[in-house]
């Protein structure tokens, strides 16, 4: 095939290809306005890879059912279906279910769809490379959009190459108003993956496109298609048809000319053919036995399709029928008259309903109808509950919504849409939940019924950042319910509290508990135990700190058996704030190893943030820095941009304490600039950290002092020890002395031995004799051993004050211990501190290497990145590439690319070698 004008272009496609042969993943989209030469642009790489003996999966974004979940999907996917039973378990019900499959009820977790995606092409890529193309992606549903992109971030070292092509939004052919379609300016959003944006030809190449077309065309016509084309390759090819023809002038729009092309051709084939064409058109799975079964039903036959075959618009092969070019398909359905065009569903629906094909007969037949109509919308619930059985939440959100855009009954329409806002939240759908929820709630009259509603759109609200629309919703819909539902009110009331916490709103968590125990709720004490917790956590708070820490524990004792992962991750937070690090990461430990097992990445997002945030102050800083690091890219994938601050913050504390300051200064930037409790306190708070560090102790005591006083100070009385330190360095002994008497005020209620040595260690520091307390601290600490990082900050404050106390031989013990932990903990400025102080204690040392790396480990383990660590970890305890795979979300071959990288960084040949490494040890 020969492509005038775009030597660039195919030089790059075939690098891809040739990238894929060599082993070597990539993926390119190319994008452009209609008829610019995309879908040639993909032929022609589909005639390179299956001319070098490489696999191909094609599929295409079909307009009319861009609304069917997973539609796009069944289609890429429809030869090698057989091949999903090969899958993990988790992945191949997630697959059936997405695709109306399987009876796997509760499997059809959208992230795990994706990783099935991305297990099944790496399968067919290991046995001989592929190619995957998917034309007009701007029409693929958004489920099939989103499981193919998640697959697509995920390709590393297989030998698979995927090219998308997409048409620009504000270029022709969009479907906007003036092509007769609804407004639609959503471009097709796929961050992170290459593009290559193709323009028209120059008018060299457009000539020659145009004289190899129609070289019989006078000059002045010439002329004139070349000035109307614009560059446009589809354009130069139809438009010598439109004036061969001898129709009448063409419409200004080149998209237009081209639309009119097609419709031309087919305006002048035979009826039955014109019939045939539109059913083709309005179907999405171009199955030729399902579109001649409809057809029959009209009067046609397969002898009716030979007539568009002569005419170049479509072709039949392996048993599917394929529009030659997108806009064809287009053009097909535009040009028939509406009756005709529900005509062509309804024969759709009868001939799915045959087959039995439950969905797509339901489908169809609500394409077929022009208004409300109870008896299709009770098919479409039929239809969805037998999804649901499937785990399809996708396919039963649809179904729902479809239903109740048909129900003539308002209340039944404000049923059916809560029905699929909730399959929406069970399906990771938090965008379009809520707009379901906002939706049914205008049908619903009944107050208590509006509350599960309010639940659904407060809980996305403050996940989205949004939360004091979130609290607004739930304490106004408590207020409503109290009369009827009491329980339910105090519920609600409850959650207000939380996102009012979530935002740092002091005065709100007391309206909240206030008004709760004014209505007499029977669950209000709850409220105030929430509230009266989380304005304990203020570094501010006048005398409440007890309080907070009682509260706390009302709720620890009163949570019940905790079963499901959200509700033992919240009892886990609590930990935390409670001090109880260990017995928080133990739980984050467990729940991440639950979400691994059952593929729940969504789940998982939510998880990784509190295992990297204890993992980082127990001092295992490689398992937090791979948690934080795998958080932030699945939070990215799952659109939880809050998760990806807040894990963004972790790994710049952990920069802080290694001092590598540019790192710090890029991983604090989105937080500062947000504001988000308790990312924004935690973020300032590692730059204070740094500052202390670097020896910068009034830049420190500045943004410190901003962090306690300030709006978003949640999440700031882990930053008072620090505050501390930097004021008595300042000469600030008043500010040090009211922070140290805040924090061992807190310190004094949770009970735990680690705040214990660390209040003491502040009382040290604006003592006039602090001999007792430091020795005191230190023990405490040595007893303790869960906190290093803070337990050699408290040896090197020790040491530094004996040394200046002239007892050099007492400082020099203290100031090696807290050396040797900086050193195995990685952090530099630390360090060269404590070797400085031995340096003035009248020992000659050297500077050396600080043993930790970007993990805080030794030895070749530092080498490894975070991933190779994961990866080495679970293929030390005889997991398979492909078990491994299905707990990280990456291809069994991906797995085995990281383990070949980390081998040689760790002197091993083989997985039997692993078990001898002390990998706990990173």
């Amino acid at each position: 095939m020969r492509l005038h004008g775009r030597d660039e272009e195919i030089t790059h496609i075939d690098r891809l290809v040739r990238r894929a042969r060599e082993g070597r993943s990539e993926a390119l989209i190319l994008r452009g306005e209609a008829g610019i030469g995309k879908t040639a642009l993909l032929e022609r790489a589909v005639d390179t890879a299956a001319g070098e003996g490489m696999q191909v999966l094609r599929g295409t974004g079909i307009e009319t059912e861009s609304g069917m979940p997973y539609a796009g999907l069944h289609l890429l996917l429809r030869k090698h279906l057989d091949r999903i039973g090969a899958l993990p378990d988790g992945q191949a019900g997630a697959l059936r279910a997405a695709l109306s499959m399987g009876t796997a009820e509760g499997s059809g977790d959208r992230f795990l769809v994706g990783l099935a995606v991305l297990t099944l092409l790496a399968d067919l890529a290991e046995e001989r490379p592929l190619l995957c193309v998917v034309d007009d992606v701007q029409w693929l549903d958004p489920e099939s959009a989103g499981a193919l992109l998640f697959a697509v971030r995920r390709l590393e070292a297989e030998p698979l190459a995927v090219l998308l092509a997409a048409r620009d939004q504000d270029g022709p052919g969009t479907n906007g108003p003036e092509n007769g379609g609804a407004e639609n300016t959503a471009e097709f959003a796929a961050p992170g993956v290459p593009e290559l944006r193709l323009r028209g030809l120059d008018q060299d190449a457009a000539a020659s496109l145009l004289a190899e077309r129609a070289a019989e065309l006078p000059r002045y016509e010439v002329t004139e298609i070349l000035v109307a084309a614009s560059g446009n390759p589809l354009a130069l090819v139809e438009l010598p048809t439109v004036r061969s023809s001898g129709s009448p002038s063409a419409p200004s729009s080149t998209f237009n000319r081209i639309q009119r092309s097609f419709a031309e051709r087919i305006a002048g084939l035979p009826a039955a053919t014109r019939t045939l064409l539109l059913i083709a058109a309005a179907d999405d799975v171009g199955d030729l036995a399902v579109i001649l079964r409809a057809a029959e039903r009209l009067g046609g036959s397969v002898a009716d399709l030979e007539p568009a075959e002569r005419r170049g618009l479509l072709a039949s092969s392996e048993g599917r029928l394929e529009f030659r070019h997108p806009l064809i398909r287009t053009a097909a359905s535009a040009g028939e008259p509406l009756s005709a065009r529900l005509a062509a569903h309804r024969a759709l629906a009868d001939a799915y309903r045959e087959l039995g094909d439950p969905c797509h007969h339901a489908w169809h037949l609500s394409s077929a109808v022009t208004g409300p109509d109870e008896s299709v919308a009770r098919v479409l619930e039929d239809a969805a509950e037998l999804d649901r059985n499937a785990g399809g939440y996708a396919g039963v959100t649809a179904m729902y919504e479809r239903a109740a855009a048909l129900s003539p009954d308002p209340a039944q329409r404000g049923r059916r849409l809560a029905a699929a806002a909730r399959a929406a939240v069970d399906g990771d759908l938090p965008e379009k939940a809520i707009a379901l929820a906002e939706r049914a709630a205008a049908d619903l009259a009944d107050p208590v019924d509006r509350a599960d509603l309010v639940l659904i759109r407060a809980s996305l609200a403050d996940e989205a950042d949004r939360g004091k629309e979130a609290y607004r919703l739930l304490y106004d819909s408590g207020v409503a319910v109290a009369e009827a539902a009491p329980m339910t009110a105090g519920f609600l009331f409850f959650k207000a509290a939380s996102a009012a916490a979530n935002t740092g709103d002091i005065e709100a968590l007391r309206e909240a508990a206030d008004h709760a125990e004014g209505l007499g709720l029977p669950n209000a004490y709850l409220v105030r135990a929430i509230a009266t917790m989380f304005i304990g956590q203020d570094p501010l708070a006048e005398h409440e700190t007890a309080e907070g820490a009682s509260a706390l524990r009302v709720l620890l004792a009163d949570t019940g058996p905790c079963v499901g992962i959200r509700d033992v991750l919240n009892t886990a937070w609590w930990q935390l704030l409670f001090g109880d690090i260990e017995g928080a990461y133990e739980a984050a430990e467990d729940l991440a190893r639950r979400c691994r097992d059952q593929g729940a990445i969504g789940l998982l997002s939510l998880v990784l943030p509190l295992l990297a945030r204890t993992g980082l102050i127990l001092g295992r800083y490689g398992e937090a820095l791979t948690a934080a690091t795998e958080g932030m890219r699945i939070a990215e994938d799952t659109g939880r941009h809050r998760l990806r601050i807040y894990n963004a913050t972790v790994l710049a504390l952990l920069a802080a304490i290694q001092g590598d300051e540019r790192r710090c200064e890029e991983l604090t930037a989105e937080a500062l600039r947000r504001g988000l409790p308790p990312s924004g306190a935690h973020a300032a708070g590692a730059l204070s950290l740094l500052d202390l560090g670097l020896g910068r102790h009034e830049a420190a005591l500045a943004r410190l002092s901003d962090i306690v006083a300030g709006p978003g100070r949640q999440g700031a009385i882990a930053s008072l020890p620090d505050l501390v330190e930097a004021a008595i360095r300042a000469g600030d002994p008043e500010s040090a002395r009211d922070a140290a008497g805040r924090y061992q005020e807190w310190a004094a209620q949770i009970r735990r031995p680690w705040a214990e040595a660390v209040a003491l260690r502040c009382a040290a520091l604006v003592a006039d004799d602090p001999g007792k307390a430091y020795a005191r601290a230190v023990e405490v600490h040595r007893e303790d051993g869960t906190i290093p990082f803070e337990r050699a900050r408290t040896e090197l404050l020790y040491g530094e004050w004996l040394r200046r106390s002239r007892r050099r031989n007492d400082a020099r013990t203290h100031l090696h211990s807290a050396l040797d932990l900086f050193e195995r903990l990685g952090a530099v400025p630390w360090a060269e501190r404590a070797r400085t102080e031995l340096r003035a204690a009248g020992e000659s040392i050297a500077a050396g290497d600080v043993k930790g790396q970007s993990g805080g480990g030794s030895g070749p383990l530092a080498a490894l990145t975070p991933q190779e660590l994961q990866v080495v970890r679970l293929a030390a305890t005889g997991l398979s590439n492909r078990d491994i795979g299905a707990q990280l979300f990456l291809s069994p071959r991906t797995i085995g690319y990281h383990l070949y990288k980390a081998f040689p960084k760790l002197g091993v040949a083989s997985r039997a070698e692993l078990a001898r490494l002390d990998l706990a040890a990173a």
